[in-house]
């Protein structure tokens, strides 16, 4: 089954819905909210667009929904699906109920059926889900999906042996040879920084390293402690370790705990392997004192440290006194992995200084071009794809009210001043029509201020007949994996997001990336054009457009990031100003 419909599949509920069920015009506004609505039909109408009627706006609805379309408990969600069992033929209606009745309760009246089964908990491609959808006649996508490979949600998993993985590439093997160096040479008190620009294969590096490393210490319990930042790269990581053991022809079978999202691990289940943690539940389990965690770093036989730059946080402070308390001075092996394609070596150093570590790169050619701007080297091997980056000027000005930045802050711009960018709809006019002019066909990120201004942008955007979705951190899971999938494989064009798909997300076809959201934070600039710097030969794109909206910031305190990235656009990219450029026509 499809994870997200089909053409067919959305034109069949469309016509389900208006046609045969005849679901208010109201009822489907209350679902999109009548405030938005109100909203897309006034920027359709500057657009020269038509205004949205009700099987159009019944049209997005499905395609922003995708399988989720009767999924969850809001009143409005419940008042679609009683609406529709309550046009069911009664003996349907009673067929239904009987397959799926309400606990604890006997009920022969059918009158008295409707309640239990519209409030009925939704569990995303379940039983009563199924059932609900063939009753009704609309295709089974639309019942949801299950999150896939459930037990691999589970907080340990055993992950057997083989499995083939492309080979590293020249540049990655002699990284990982000098890390085995390193390893062997210094042993338990190795200390390392390995840094790759943003596509240069870290992750899979470190891990092919310390695995190969870490082979036979598994076996006497030892573990591996991998820590990142969010959910989103620790699930990344434990990918990569999987993909990478089974690809050894090590017989035996390796441990992994999910040390995140507040999963348990029991003691008893410890064995020895690779934990993957979030810094936030080590530090949480610190202070509860965590018998596991003490374990866990009693038999640590390495610890990798990735998006090595938040390092000097005081979660981590406490992890490595917590560390020498448990184990003494000498600790184990510490490796922190970075990527800083666009910044100076400034950061990087001060890292190498704070763990007294080797600083482990790529060895590229001794020639003078390569050694002042490895980037040049990446793009033309294929390694990373070629941006060109484009200002769009908007025109707007806007002030920034220092007495609302938080001391310290890395990021100038405050939620109140984008909520500002996200409502101001001469702005918003200026986002659409630009992004119009991408070619239809091509996969584009957008980033956005807000959550409700991905929601708003892709409701404009599918209105058009533009096949798009938004996600944010209040996505469900489910929904965020299908939005994903589906944007992967080509079957939505622009795929909107707020606060997420910085890190820990792979989508290697993007063409282009649209920042709409303005940030002073090279780290989180450097992190959203990393999603589209993977280039053919780690099977991404030759090129990556990055498109930045610029504003008229008055009183900022520095730059905005992209202003910081010269050497990064000019290292074989291209720079642009305005509208569309001839090699988008």
């Amino acid at each position: 089954m499809n994870a997200f419909p089909t053409e067919h599949d959305i034109k069949l509920a469309v016509t389900l819905l208006v046609d045969h069920y005849k679901v208010p015009e109201a009822m489907i506004e209350g679902i999109f909210g009548a405030y938005n609505y109100e909203r897309l039909n006034q920027l359709l109408d500057n657009l020269g667009e038509n205004q949205v009627d009700i099987r159009e706006l019944t049209r997005m609805l499905v395609v922003e929904k995708g399988a989720q379309l009767f999924a969850g408990s809001s009143v409005e969600v419940r008042k679609l699906r009683e609406h529709m069992l309550r046009q069911l033929p009664e003996q349907e209606l009673i067929d239904l109920y009987n397959r799926n009745p309400a606990t604890g309760r006997v009920i022969t009246t059918p009158s008295y059926m409707y309640r239990p089964l519209y409030e009925k908990m939704w569990r995303s491609g379940g039983p009563w889900p199924r059932d609900f959808v063939r009753t009704l006649g609309f295709p089974i996508v639309f019942s949801g999906i299950s999150l896939q490979n459930t037990a691999t949600t589970e907080p340990v998993i055993d992950i057997e042996a083989r499995k083939s993985v492309p080979p590293l590439v020249d540049f990655q093997l002699q990284l990982k040879e000098r890390m085995l160096e390193v390893l062997n040479l210094e042993g338990e008190k190795t200390r390392c920084v390995v840094t790759l620009p943003t596509g240069g294969g870290k992750t899979r590096v470190a891990v092919e390293s310390f695995i190969e490393w870490m082979h036979q210490r598994f076996s006497e319990g030892k573990y591996m402690l991998w820590i990142a930042q969010s959910e989103e790269l620790c699930e990344q990581a434990i990918a990569c370790i999987t993909d990478m053991w089974q690809e050894k022809e090590f017989p035996e079978s390796l441990r992994v705990y999910r040390y995140f999202a507040g999963k348990t691990i029991k003691e008893e289940q410890l064995i020895g392997g690779a934990v993957v943690a979030s810094i936030q539940q080590i530090y949480s389990r610190i202070v509860g004192e965590d018998p596991v965690l003490e374990d866990i770093l009693r038999n640590c036989g390495a610890m990798i440290i990735d998006e090595a730059h938040h390092a000097a946080a005081d979660s981590y402070g406490a992890l490595l006194e917590k560390a020498e308390e448990l184990c003494g001075p000498d600790l184990f092996p510490i490796c922190g992995l970075t990527a800083t394609p666009g910044r100076n070596n400034g950061e990087t150093t001060s890292l190498v200084k704070r763990f007294q570590a080797y600083l482990i790169q790529p060895d590229l050619p001794k020639e003078r071009k390569y050694e002042e701007n490895p980037l040049l080297y990446f793009r033309e091997k294929g390694y990373l794809a070629k941006p060109k980056h484009l200002v769009f000027q908007s025109g707007r000005v806007y002030e920034v009210n220092e007495n609302e930045v938080e001391k310290g802050a890395e990021d100038l711009l405050t939620p109140e001043l984008l909520e500002v960018l996200a409502n101001d709809e001469v702005r918003n006019y200026r986002i659409v029509e630009r992004l119009l002019e991408i070619p239809r066909g091509k996969q584009t990120l957008v980033y956005t201020c807000t959550v409700e201004h991905a929601e708003y942008l892709t409701s404009v955007l599918n209105a058009i007949g533009r096949k798009s979705a938004s996600i944010s951190a209040n996505t469900p899971k489910v929904a965020r994996r299908m939005y994903i999938d589906a944007f992967k494989n080509g079957e939505l064009e622009f795929l909107f997001n707020y606060g997420v798909l910085t890190t820990g997300f792979d989508a290697p076809n993007t063409e282009y990336i649209v920042i709409c959201r303005p940030t002073t934070s090279e780290l989180l600039y450097e992190q959203i054009v990393g999603r589209g710097l993977r280039g053919p030969k780690f099977g991404g794109t030759s090129e990556c457009t990055i498109i930045d909206f610029a504003d008229n910031l008055l009183r900022l305190g520095k730059p905005l990031a992209y202003q910081r990235f010269h050497q990064f656009w000019e290292a074989g990219g291209t720079l642009g100003t305005g509208s569309l450029s001839q090699s988008e026509q």
